[in-house]
């Protein structure tokens, strides 16, 4: 009998695997089970942790918010004030908001004191 060749699939799909987890370490980078576990944990990892950076991103921007505001007028709150802006109609989202309290604090300043002033 002729020697039988085995097809180019096989290793088609182990080589993007090796690719994939090429920077990985030691077996996990060679040894093609544990090499498909990393991947598998590598992409789970990264699935979960992308939802958890708009949540980290989300508190500073509020932490960010919060103090300035609170530095401005010691009575005012963050809650209070995108309370007062949704009353408002006025519809600056907390990324926004963060980076004018950075870039600008008297701007954010001014915006919460109009607020306060339309509302009373």
């Amino acid at each position: 009998m002729t020697r039988i060749k085995r097809g180019y699939i096989a290793r088609r799909r182990r080589k993007k695997i090796r690719l994939f987890a090429s920077t990985f370490r030691g077996a996990h980078s060679r040894l093609t089970r544990t090499t498909i576990q990393q991947k598998m944990r590598a992409l789970v990892s990264a699935h979960r942790d992308r939802r958890k950076q708009k949540i980290h991103f989300r508190r500073l921007w509020i932490a960010r918010i919060n103090a300035v505001i609170r530095d401005n007028k010691v009575s005012y709150t963050y809650s209070r004030l995108i309370n007062n802006m949704y009353k408002r109609q006025l519809l600056l989202n907390r990324k926004i908001l963060a980076q004018i309290a950075i870039s600008n604090r008297n701007c954010l300043s001014m915006i919460s004191n109009e607020i306060i002033e339309i509302i009373k």
